[in-house]
């Protein structure tokens, strides 16, 4: 299974230096079909793989100039701490029901992206704190409940509350989604279910496909970049439907 895994781990790492996102949304599927997890494992081990390889991403973009700091901390800090409060209750969720909210959310926001033709170059205005705040809490308490990294959340708030061109939302996310993916990691670091050496085969060959996605990112214009991120939230969120809405 060891060509396999590292396989998924480069695509997650592809994926969040692509997209500034997904990793998350590749991760636990992957984790429960294909390595056997079961959807509470798969999301503290999610957090961890997710974290550490949108740390690796944000570094790439922050050499690129892709990454704004100042909004990552500010968007990050109160999502750190929503997230830590939001980790205990996944364990009050069935599996099914876990893996089918994901996916109605995935859902949502992938339309809403597809739809949403204007991918901004530039930021236009700027935004006041609470707007900030606000979107980094609710994307905190997604990361605690649902295992995600956020960042299929936090590029689009990003972009279209806080204003930052797809590029820039690209790179911060990464800065937000290692906050948040620590926070929740502690937050589950108590379950007795962390596979280290598999964590690390993850986090190694994530390594070379999050340096490829950043590269690319850096020359993909924002539209297609959008459109990309979009349909590839769409179809995963499809299928994790049709796998598991019969069985809640």
């Amino acid at each position: 299974m060891l060509w396999l895994e590292l396989l998924l781990g480069f695509s997650i790492g592809l994926s969040l230096g692509l997209l500034g996102g997904g990793g998350s949304i590749l991760t636990v599927p992957a984790l429960v079909y294909l390595v056997g997890q079961t959807p509470q494992t798969a999301v503290t081990t999610s957090l961890a793989i997710v974290g550490a390889n949108s740390l690796m991403g944000a570094s790439f973009h922050q050499i690129q100039g892709t990454l704004n700091w100042r909004i990552a901390l500010t968007f990050g800090w109160v999502g750190m701490l929503t997230a830590f409060l939001a980790s205990g209750f996944s364990k009050l969720i069935s599996p099914a029901m876990l893996l089918v909210a994901f996916a109605l959310l995935m859902l949502v926001i992938g339309i809403f992206l597809l739809v949403r033709k204007d991918a901004q170059e530039t930021i236009t205005s700027e935004k006041p704190l609470w707007v900030t705040l606000v979107s980094g809490a609710v994307v905190g308490l997604l990361t605690g409940l649902l295992g995600v990294g956020g960042g299929f959340l936090i590029v689009p708030a990003l972009v279209v509350l806080v204003g930052l061109p797809m590029q820039m939302a690209v790179g911060t996310s990464l800065v937000v989604i290692t906050m948040n993916s620590l926070a929740g990691f502690l937050g589950h670091i108590h379950d007795g279910s962390i596979q280290p050496l598999l964590i690390l085969v993850f986090i190694i060959s994530g390594l070379a496909g999050t340096f490829v996605g950043s590269r690319l990112a850096k020359y993909l214009p924002a539209k297609k970049l959008q459109t990309i991120f979009a349909w590839f939230v769409i179809l995963l969120a499809l299928f994790l439907l049709a796998d598991n809405f019969n069985k809640i």
